[in-house]
């Protein structure tokens, strides 16, 4: 599990369908090592703090092996790294292979995945496409967010460990399946919801689901 690419931006305002709009998701790789503080990177800003950012959104993950699948499917698209947005463009590791909670350390930094990740419209400003925010989530190739454990130092080349394994064995895959409700799974919905790792917006979310079913 190997760190290609440590991407940042700050917020910078662009046009959209004839509207100015302040957004983060520009970034530019980094060819010096970087302090990750508990919010964010040195030299990253969120531009909507109240959907983007905070705690459990510190760090934005993307596997580089997902590059491939869009690059065949969007051929005229150059590809970049950090064109989805991310921090940390990584390699080993994705969505079906992590679980949230799973905990690693990389660089002098230790961090805990919490999330996946779901696509705002900005995401279709970034690549200039009104369709990519929903093909990126059928893709289900979201990449993932982390939480800030330990601040530090990473650049480019750090080789990403595996501190310790989330024993509840509920992956960000799993959490993005319960969410589009790609298929009914009480017994995982129920674990979903109990899950500390887990952000309390997402619990709450599962919970609720939960509470449907259980009244059908």
């Amino acid at each position: 599990m190997k760190l290609i690419s440590v991407n940042v931006g700050l917020s910078r305002e662009v046009t959209s369908k004839g509207k100015t709009v302040t957004t983060g998701i520009f970034k530019e790789p980094l060819n010096e090592r970087v302090m990750v503080r508990s919010l964010n990177l040195d030299g990253d800003r969120q531009a909507d703090l109240t959907v983007h950012g905070g705690v459990d959104k510190a760090i934005y993950v993307y596997p580089f092996e997902h590059y491939d699948y869009w690059q065949s499917e969007l051929p005229d698209t150059e590809f970049p790294p950090g064109i989805f947005g991310e921090n940390f463009t990584i390699t080993g590791l994705k969505e079906e292979e992590v679980n949230i909670g799973d905990r690693f350390a990389i660089g002098t930094v230790k961090l805990m995945v919490t999330q996946p990740r779901l696509p705002c419209y900005k995401l279709g400003i970034r690549f200039g496409r009104p369709d990519m925010v929903k093909r990126f989530l059928a893709s289900r190739r979201t990449g993932f967010y982390f939480r800030v454990l330990q601040e530090g130092e990473v650049g480019a080349g750090d080789t990403l460990e595996l501190v310790s394994r989330d024993d509840n064995n509920i992956t960000v895959a799993d959490i993005t399946q319960l969410y589009v409700r790609q298929e009914d799974n009480p017994e995982l919905l129920h674990r979903a919801a109990q899950l500390e790792a887990l952000p309390e917006s997402w619990r709450d979310y599962f919970q609720e689901q939960g509470r449907r079913q259980d009244v059908r």
